[in-house]
Order: C-alpha cells, then structure tokens, then sequence
C-alpha cells in the first residue's frame, strides 16, 4: 500500500493541472456542463465507461478479477457563487469560485481512477466512482440517491473526503458517529400593506413584523433547547424595501437550522412556523416559511471509520491520523448516504498560515488558498481504503 502513495506522488503534476483546469471554470449548483464533460473525459481517457446520471452526476466502475462487495467513493463538483479573490494566477473570472474544495476532490478521485487502473488486479469486488453536482445546495446526494446511484451493482459501504482549511497539510480528520451537523435551509416570507412612509396608519408594515420574528427566533435556542445539545438558527438574508420613504408589501428572510439530532431540526422548524405565522398575525400581517433545502446529519459508521483509520494509519503515516468523536457544525450532503449504507467521511489538512500565509483561511471565503501538495495524498488515501476495504470484506 505504501507504493500507491508513491505511484500518486508521481502523478502530482497532472493532478495540479487537472484541478487549476476545474478552478479556473467553477460551475455552480446542479447543472456543470463544462465540469461534466471534462470528467467524463479523463475518465476515458484512463479507459473507464463513464455513465451521466441526473443531470450532471458521473458514475464510473472498475471491477477485479475477484468477486466481491461494491465499495463507492464519492466526489463533489460544484462551486460557489462567490467572485475569486485570491492571489493565484489560476483563480476564477466568472464570479464564481471552488471556495470550499470540490475542485480538489474531484481531482483526487480523478487521481484514485487512474492508481486504481494500474492495480485493478488487487481489487476484490467493484469499486464504483461517483462524481455529484450540487452539494452546496443539498439537492445533490438525494437527486442521485432516487436515481439509483446505490443499484447496479448494488453498493455496501461508502467513503468520501473532503478537504480542509485551516488544518495542517496532509493530518487525516476521522470523525466517529455523528460528527456533522444537519442543516434545513428556510425562507420566511412576511406580508403586509403597502404604503407611503408618511403614512403608516394606511398600511402593514412587513419590515416591522420581520424584525419581530427575527428576534423572536432567538430565543428558540436561547429558551427552548438544552444547552447539552447543540443547535443553531442564523438568518442569512434579510431583503425588503426599494425606497426610504415606501413601506413595501413583502419582506424575506433567508437562514438556516445546524442541529445533530434530525428530531431536534424539525421541532426548531416547527417552531419557526409558528413564531412567524403568529407574529405576523399579532401586527396585522401573513408570513409563511418553506425549506429551500435541507441535509440530515452526518452519522459515520464507527466500526467502519475506526477500520479505514487503522488502514490510513498503516499505508501512510500513524502520527498524521486524528480520530475524533465531538462533532462540529458544518454540514454536507453525503450525509443522506450514510443512512442507506455504512460511510467513512473523513477531513483532509488543507494546510495552515504558518506553512504559507496563503493557506488557512475559512472555507467559503473569497481568499481561500489549499495546498495543492495534498492532491496525490487524497487520491492514495481513497485507492488504499478502498481495496483494503473490499479485501477484508470479500
């Protein structure tokens, strides 16, 4: 195993133009054109039979000369509306950008497709490799769920990696049990009259009845959760009005429930419903809330992320393996398949101010620099898992 990281130390140039290739066109949401079709041709280009499923989701298998179980990686590409600010001659010049990573895993499983081509004899089942647009906005994972991308062949076990900043380059995050936050995101849309500012008494003010509900919801966490159990509500979005003398019609708000507990996220949205409608009622108005989006939390297998920590610590460095049991608020989409099969999602150092004062800064930020010296460690460390994996299950 530990020739594999050598063997993808080799390929770190290709992998550097691989992703600079995908960071200098980021794509945002669940239709990638461009991001699709380049995938789908490296994937050729290394002698796969790429399949589209969705709109722009990739699925790609390699099978062994042995029968065996069906492991799938998984890889995000999708991007963020965020204009690129970072000091990098290949950054972004379509106001979007690869702000939180994707680029980099899909390179890294670009990376692990063509290692595992060049060991395809070792493999002891199917390997099934799956690209996913829209994990931003947690449409992705559940849209290739319903479209099967867990059938033929029939995948039991998943694993995903994801990139981080802040973190030194190449330490391996494994987090045990839930570890990732789940996330609903809500839109609350407040109704009133509208009317000239000179004169309120003629109309229902949807900015006042906002700002009501806004801080109402505050004391959802600070009144009705116990503090053991960690739980967040934050509006993102606060939009009404195009004149300071017009009282306007509508007011929206935007935010977003991170909870650990799926009950506890749907009794905080219940609740939110209730203030909002309530609130709005008690000043003459109407709101109603939708979910935009939503994410369950991340629940790693333990039995099975404690395995892949012992096969990562084995194949590349015991002192760069750190497992975990509190997890932190973030939240991503591969968190739907890991209530259908058993998943290992694990962190990768992206690399830290005191390595270069480029790197470190939060994710989804307009300056983020990562490492691009973690590529070919991210593409060994999917291949060994996976095989290591498959061999032991067999």
């Amino acid at each position: 195993m530990n020739n594999i990281f050598k063997e993808a130390n080799q390929l770190k140039p290709d992998l550097i133009d691989i992703r600079r290739t995908i960071h200098r066109c980021p794509e945002v949401g669940p239709v990638l054109p461009k991001t699709k079709e380049f995938v789908k041709e490296k994937l050729k280009e290394f002698g796969y039979e790429p399949k589209e499923i969705c709109e722009s989701g990739i699925v790609a298998t390699i099978e062994g000369n042995k029968p065996g179980k069906t492991f799938l990686l998984r890889a995000d590409m999708d991007a963020l509306a965020i204009k690129e600010e970072a000091p990098v001659d290949f950054a972004s010049k379509n106001n979007s950008m690869h702000a939180c990573g994707h680029d980099m895993h899909t390179t890294m499983l670009l990376g692990a497709a063509k290692l595992l081509k060049e060991h395809q004899g070792e493999i002891a089942g199917t390997i099934k490799l799956v690209f996913q647009p829209d994990e931003e906005g947690f449409t992705g994972a559940k849209t290739m769920l319903k479209a099967g991308v867990l059938e033929n062949p029939k995948v039991d076990a998943g694993m995903a990696l994801h990139v981080n900043s802040g973190t030194p380059s190449g330490l391996v995050l494994c987090g045990l049990g839930t570890c990732m936050a789940g996330c609903t995101l809500f839109r609350i849309s407040v109704k009133g009259k509208g009317c000239h500012g000179a004169m309120p008494e003629n109309g229902v003010d949807p900015i006042n009845i906002a700002a009501h509900v806004f801080l109402s919801l505050q004391e959802i966490i600070a009144r009705e959760v116990t503090p053991t159990m960690p739980a967040v509500v934050t509006i993102g979005k606060f939009a009404g009005g195009q004149a300071p003398n017009i009282i306007p019609e509508e007011v929206v708000m935007e935010g977003t429930i991170r909870t650990l507990d799926r009950d506890l996220s749907a009794q905080i949205y219940k609740r939110i419903e209730e203030i909002s409608s309530q609130t709005a009622a008690l000043f003459r108005g109407q709101a109603a809330v939708t979910e935009i989006a939503s994410a369950p939390p991340l629940h790693n297998d333990e039995e099975m992320t404690k395995t892949i920590s012992e096969y990562i610590k084995d194949a590349y460095n015991p002192n760069l393996v750190y497992v975990f049991s509190q997890g932190g608020m973030g939240s991503e989409d591969f968190a739907s398949y890991t209530y259908e099969i058993p998943c290992s999602y694990i962190l990768l150092g992206a690399g830290t101010p005191q390595e270069n004062e480029l790197y470190g800064k939060p994710m989804h930020n307009d300056h983020v620099v990562f490492n691009e010296d973690i590529l070919p460690i991210g593409s060994a460390l999917l291949v060994t898992s996976a095989l290591r994996w498959l061999k032991e299950n067999a």
